[in-house]
């Protein structure tokens, strides 16, 4: 089995502060990066790492093909990233030096001009046990979960950056929704119901530190997370959809799989940066 993401290619400007900013201040960063980002980069390489075949659709500026190297040393597929007249899209990360917290500034860029000709040509060869995943970080996802769901593939949507309006409207079509515990009481709220009563057959709300909560076809139940001391929080999401989305399709249970998620999470925390952070299968302790 395979996973097909539909996501976006960021360029990322990584700042290290004393603290975050608030409104009026101005502060001088203590370092300073650029790397390879963006939800859907993360989550391909996540997966990647984790052990799980993947392929990337997107577009980026056709002067930024060196960005997509440490995509391709992973064995991400790259055949269907467009090469455009179109500003990459980027990202302004700021990082707390003593929390690990984080503030994050998008600029769509290229990531929100996706042609809709793409979809046929990059799902032409999924089968219908294949997931399909995307994020809210494109001008397609709608559209390419639908051709994929229409497809007969297994759809995993990561619901971020959060939009209840949309969100509710892709849930019919959604068979693993991951969001984390905000997302997640924005959502129940917009639709007046409970978690369980989302209509999702499989859903994790994440909590951080706290751990994750499933609902869904396998029950209920909730897995820790290890206790670590966070030095950068950029991607712990991304790296956990990975982990998980890699370790269902490779035959691991719900729970196996939440397992080896927040084991990879967790040493991602522990590390600076965000896709460079991503730890691979054979760093994990795997199991219950």
């Amino acid at each position: 089995m395979a996973v097909f993401n539909l996501g976006s290619l960021n360029i990322d400007y990584i700042y290290t502060l004393p603290h975050l900013l608030v409104a009026g201040e101005t502060l001088s960063a203590t370092d300073v990066e650029a790397a390879l980002g963006g939800k859907g980069a993360n989550q391909s390489l996540a997966i990647a790492r984790a052990g799980g075949s993947i392929s990337h659709a997107g577009q980026i500026h056709k002067d930024d093909e060196a960005w997509l190297s440490q995509l391709a040393d992973e064995g991400v597929i790259l055949t269907h990233v467009k090469r455009a007249n179109v500003a990459t899209g980027h990202a302004i990360v700021m990082v707390d030096a003593l929390s690990g917290e984080n503030q994050i500034v998008l600029s769509p860029g290229a990531n929100d001009q996706l042609p809709l000709d793409m979809i046929a040509p990059f799902l032409a060869s999924s089968l219908p046990q294949d997931w399909a995943l995307s994020q809210n970080e494109t001008n397609l996802t709608t559209s390419f979960l639908t051709a994929a769901k229409n497809k007969g593939m297994k759809i995993c949507y990561s619901a971020a950056p959060f939009v209840a309006e949309i969100t509710a409207s892709l849930l019919p079509l959604v068979d693993l929704l991951i969001v984390n515990h905000i997302e997640a009481a924005a959502l129940t709220a917009h639709q007046g119901c409970s978690a369980d009563a989302l209509g999702v057959p499989h859903l994790i709300i994440t909590s951080g530190a706290k751990g994750a909560d499933y609902c869904g076809d396998h029950g209920s139940f909730h897995v820790p997370a290890p206790k670590v001391e966070p030095v950068d929080t950029t991607g712990a999401g991304d790296t956990y959809l990975g982990y998980v989305l890699a370790g269902i399709d490779a035959g691991q249970t719900m729970q196996e799989a939440m397992h080896d998620a927040a084991q990879a999470a967790a040493l991602q925390v522990a590390r600076h940066g965000a896709s460079a952070a991503i730890p691979r299968r054979d760093e994990i302790i795997t199991g219950q």
